[in-house]
């Protein structure tokens, strides 16, 4: 028998990085909410690599932040080292990188979750969904709490019928030798819906007081202060190195002479592993012309000695996987403290899903992070910030949130989850984003931060701070806009240091900064600069003057783009009902049912041809009478 647990407005469940920012935003914004977890020790644990950020992923990061989430906060008061990436390439790929300290991440975050009064923490486990005339209202424990709730979020990452896999090993587990979460696996299918098996894996971690570190090449943190958050105002100076060292030929053969004994080869593995972060195995086979791959070295934590081995994924048996370790350069007397393993587990079919996260089938339901078929912590934290908010909004009784592509990455990844689907666990890619010149690391906040504060995610404090480096920045431009600089020998001697041709005539310091040589700084050292400007505010000032041409470009790509948005398509349109549409096409528009004609122009198997029928058949009114 059940009994009464209580009612709320929001119940997420999951703690990983999804479930965190789903509970956090939903109680936030006003939501009664409650978030139920296996294990309250294991909040937004890294079973995988120690880092956050990265290309793509750092971008997404810092919306997150924008938006009011809580990661690059928590990250930047716990890393062990930051790194900019792609600083020799323009900003619209240049992304942060840091690496984490595990322990005191989780023990941050649930800090966090603690002291937000709007939300309670409780550890248990979900057996089952309340469904109730085809509508989610609430969660059953396996101690048979019922939980009511006029929404759920399901943030179960992949501890869905979780099966490690070492060798012949093979046993139902979570990572980190966690309890699955089997029959909330089996309620979803027995509501209706379609199932995925999916895998990712671990490489081994290492105690670093076995580690040769002479043998291999220091990767050290920036020197110049970096932070994920725009609040952050203090930096950690003390960073940890990470460390390089390669496979070689007596690694390979290692591995070579014993895939038959790797479950990824041996035909235990059934779940599609991803393809943008191949085990070690994988990499053998599919790159065999390659005499040696990168390994990383990455300390998890100021006060640990294991050292998480990036590069060596791996479900071949331990006893293998030690000789594989030792063959590496700098690992000859390395002791394994954790093996490597993979794991399988299931995953919600992604198009099942409205672009709010809401599941089509049953209203009240939202999905976030891996089980929706996506790989990485910042990917699953992003997903996690959109159901939250989506959640509370149903709740609330106020508009869904849908990012779209132009806005942020967030939207690029769902807008492909929802119409596309995923075969594999879906990474997210700078390639994937074709306003990525918008998509930017240091315009996150001006992207984001007026939605998050409508929202009631950023405070009226942080809300000033943004108004004020928006005007700073306007200003700016407009007074180089209007300041002529006249050639002479002084300006003429520090362009030629600069590698940039001389002036013969006066120009606007605004066109002059368009130069590829020059930088604001530069700039700065000509005219008179404001020096009350922040390093935030020039940075913005360069990039948009340098960048305006082809900016301009990108939004008139937008504003064509969203016309194709602002063409709408009822839900209960009925596909048959369009002649001349392929038949593929009409089975791919029911499946997904898009929401606009530029949603449904993204559907594999929906072709220009099906789109132009589509776009007449609303322009002639069909629409509009179906609607009545």
């Amino acid at each position: 028998m059940t009994y009464d647990a209580g009612h709320y407005d929001v119940i997420v469940v999951g703690a990983g990085h999804a479930g965190v920012e789903a509970g956090l935003a939903a109680a936030k914004m006003g939501a009664k909410t409650l978030m139920l977890t296996l294990n309250l020790d294991m909040i937004a644990f890294m079973p995988c690599n120690p880092s956050i950020g990265g290309p793509a992923k750092g971008i997404v990061v810092r919306e997150i932040d924008a938006l009011g989430g809580v990661m690059a906060k928590v990250i930047d008061k716990t890393y062990i080292q930051m790194r900019m990436l792609n600083t020799g390439k323009g900003p619209a790929v240049q992304a942060l990188r840091a690496q984490a300290d595990k322990p005191l991440y989780i023990k941050e975050m649930k800090q966090i979750i603690e002291n937000e009064r709007n939300l309670t923490l409780r550890q248990g486990m979900v057996d089952q969904l309340i469904v109730e005339n085809g509508i989610c209202k609430g969660v059953i424990t396996e101690t048979n709490a019922a939980y009511s709730a006029e929404t759920v979020i399901i943030t179960t990452g992949t501890f869905m019928r979780g099966k490690v896999l070492m060798g012949d090993l093979e046993y139902e587990s979570g990572p980190n030798n966690q309890r699955p979460t089997i029959k909330l696996s089996e309620n979803l299918e027995e509501l209706g819906f379609e199932i995925t098996r999916f895998k990712t894996g671990t490489p081994p971690r290492v105690n670093s007081h076995t580690i040769d570190y002479s043998k291999t090449e220091i990767q050290p943190g920036d020197e110049k202060p970096q932070s994920f958050s725009y609040e952050t105002t203090e930096y950690i100076t003390e960073q940890i190195p990470c460390w390089l060292t390669y496979t070689n030929e007596f690694t390979h053969e290692i591995i070579n002479e014993n895939l038959s004994l790797s479950s990824m080869y041996s035909g235990m593995k059934r779940g599609t592993g991803p393809r943008y972060c191949p085990s070690i195995e994988d990499k053998i086979v599919r790159f065999n012309d390659k005499p040696r791959h990168q390994i990383f070295l990455e300390p998890e934590g100021r006060d640990t000695e294991e050292v998480y081995v990036q590069g060596l994924s791996t479900s071949l048996p331990e006893s293998i996987q030690h000789e594989m370790v030792r063959s590496v350069e700098g690992l000859e007397n390395a002791e394994i403290m954790r093996a490597g393993y993979a794991i399988e587990y299931d995953a919600i079919v992604p198009t099942q899903l409205w672009p709010t996260l809401e599941t089509k089938k049953i209203p009240g339901l939202f999905t976030a992070g891996q089980i929706n078929g996506t790989s990485g912590y910042e990917e699953a934290a992003a997903q996690g910030i959109m159901a939250g908010i989506n959640a509370a909004a149903k709740v609330l009784d106020k508009e869904p949130v849908i990012l779209d592509r132009s806005q942020a990455y967030i939207g690029v990844l769902i807008d492909d989850l929802v119409t596309k689907g995923t075969n594999e666990p879906y990474r997210l890619l700078t390639s994937r984003a074709e306003y990525r010149l918008l998509l930017r690391h240091d315009n996150a906040d001006l992207r984001m931060t007026e939605l998050g504060y409508q929202l009631g995610l950023i405070s009226e404090e942080r809300y000033a701070k943004f108004v004020e480096k928006n005007r700073l920045v306007e200003e700016e431009k407009i007074r180089l806009f209007k300041l002529i600089i006249k050639p002479s020998e002084e300006v003429n001697y520090l362009l030629e240091q600069a590698g940039a041709t001389p002036l013969k005539e006066a120009i606007k310091a605004y066109d002059l900064l368009k130069r590829p040589e020059l930088s604001y700084d530069l700039l700065a050292s000509i005219i008179q600069a404001d020096p009350k400007l922040s390093a935030e505010v020039t940075e913005q000032v360069g990039i948009q003057i340098k960048y305006e041409g082809y900016i301009k470009k990108a939004n008139e790509q937008v504003e064509r783009m969203l016309k194709m948005e602002d063409k709408k398509i009822p839900v209960d349109i009925d596909y048959d009902d369009i002649s001349g549409i392929a038949t593929e096409a009409k089975e791919k528009l029911k499946k997904v049912r898009p929401l606009s004609v530029g949603q449904a122009s993204r559907i594999s198997g929906v072709n220009p041809a099906d789109i132009s029928i589509l776009i007449v058949y609303i322009e002639q009114g069909n629409i509009a009478r179906l609607a009545n």
